[in-house]
């Protein structure tokens, strides 16, 4: 049996396999653009925005000082950012992209205390400059927008090190970013008639915020950049499949995945057809559609569905970074950022939770030589997390991924300005007298 074996590969395996080796020497070439064409338009596509960024790309940074009295609900925010996703959205078309290096830059609204004193910022491409104060201006007039040094070059770049000591994470949603985070509108504050007991998350952050010390910064940060309307579309449809999966309109599958053989059998032994006996099971007529057979709840979240894909959307990224001298940081300080975000979950919609894989915390693994690595992995995470904070840019950056939809309610409800009375915090910087127009000119 071996000799025959052997005979039949010298006779035509042999041969075989030579031609077959021949071929692939000589035209090896032809699977290599095959197989390198992603890894080269990543490195290409890096290549050219890291060119566009270097010669046109040019962040500015504002500070937004609010009056003592500002009188605007919290939706005057959502109409701003109404205003603002029509202002920066500039998608790139092919010639943009891939030759010139363009991108859908993004904004950044931040909120900062350092050593107590607490600051509202946002970061933008310069060239969008004129559309965002007008935007801003048309809802807040009596605010001061003023041009400021990137409050994150004052601090040593190298950040950790010796001297300094940072505590970080990102953020991400726990469920599909169809379901929505809760949202002013749930926090009775709009139906409150008395604005002393309003209740605003954002004013209990900049509580917390006035009691950070010295030596200490504690730093907020949501960078959002405008969908475009291919991938909103998508994303729309998405939603629009979970909101009829949760009213019970889903199609059923038309087989149950029988071999055929066996699908042949029973339709012998039974005398029905494939079609019949692959029906999915009747179910009893009733005359309630199935959305009337909702629950107050299922109800609740399907309308919450459908109203968050009914606004402008943002692909947004959210961290906090909390740091300070080692001689004076304070650890426990950090609690108040999760407090803030932890305003905002509901058990039946969605939460913001820390994104474990950018959280500056390890735990230790049972296989005891990882453990030996722990500390150099801590500050990698750390060193990582402060570049990102100084670029705005997404956690996993240059990879996609770390990021998710809100759109513009959310995203109000996150930032926004509150008045004296609801926040008196002798720590934020606000204009003591509002701005009025210049009186006229008697006329003769």
């Amino acid at each position: 049996m071996f000799s025959e074996a052997l005979s039949f590969y010298k006779t035509v395996g042999g041969p075989t396999l030579s031609l077959a080796l021949q071929v692939l020497r000589g035209w090896w070439w032809l699977i290599f653009p095959f197989v390198m064409q992603k890894p080269f338009l990543f490195l290409w596509s890096k290549w050219r925005t890291d060119h566009w960024i270097a010669n046109v790309f040019n962040p500015v940074v504002y500070e937004i000082k609010i009056p003592k009295d500002i009188l605007k609900p919290v939706r005057a925010m959502e109409d701003v950012l109404n205003s603002l996703h029509s202002v920066t959205y500039h998608p790139a078309d092919w010639w943009e992209k891939w030759i010139e290096g363009q991108f859908q830059t993004s904004m950044s609204l931040e909120i900062t205390s350092i050593e107590g004193e607490i600051h509202f910022y946002i970061r933008f491409h310069k060239a969008y400059l004129e559309g965002i104060k007008a935007s801003i201006y048309s809802q807040y007039p009596d605010v001061e927008m003023t041009q400021v040094d990137d409050y994150t070059k004052l601090v040593p770049q190298d950040i950790p090190n010796k001297d300094w000591e940072l505590w970080a994470t990102d953020y991400k949603l726990v469920r599909n970013d169809c379901y929505p985070i809760l949202t002013y509108k749930s926090f009775e504050k709009e139906m409150e008639p008395v604005e002393e007991k309003i209740v605003d998350p954002v004013a209990s952050l900049l509580e917390s915020m006035s009691r950070i010390g010295p030596g200490e910064q504690f730093w907020i940060q949501i960078a959002i950049t405008p969908i475009s309307e291919d991938i909103a579309g998508d994303w729309v449809k998405k939603s629009e499949a979970k909101r009829d999966e949760l009213a019970k309109r889903k199609s059923k599958p038309s087989g149950d995945g029988k071999p055929i053989v066996l699908g042949a059998m029973e339709a012998l032994i039974t005398g029905k057809t494939p079609e019949e006996l692959n029906a999915p099971p009747k179910e009893k007529e009733t005359m309630i559609p199935p959305e009337m057979r909702l629950t107050p709840g299922e109800r609740n979240i399907i309308e919450a569905i459908e109203e968050k894909a009914s606004k402008p959307l943002f692909m947004s990224a959210i961290r906090f970074i909390f740091l300070g001298k080692r001689k004076l940081f304070n650890k426990a300080k950090l609690r108040l950022g999760f407090t803030f975000f932890g305003s905002y979950k509901t058990q039946n919609l969605n939460m913001l939770v820390p994104l474990g894989a950018t959280l500056t915390k390890i735990h230790k693994s049972w296989f005891l030589p990882l453990n030996m690595m722990r500390a150099r992995r801590i500050y990698l995470r750390e060193r990582k997390i402060f570049r990102n904070y100084l670029s705005r840019v997404p956690p996993f950056y240059p990879r996609p991924g770390g990021d998710f939809v809100l759109n513009i309610e959310e995203v109000a409800s996150l930032y926004h300005f509150p008045s004296w009375r609801v926040s008196p915090v002798p720590g934020l910087s606000r204009i003591e007298a509002r701005k009025k127009p210049a009186p006229t000119l008697p006329m003769e």
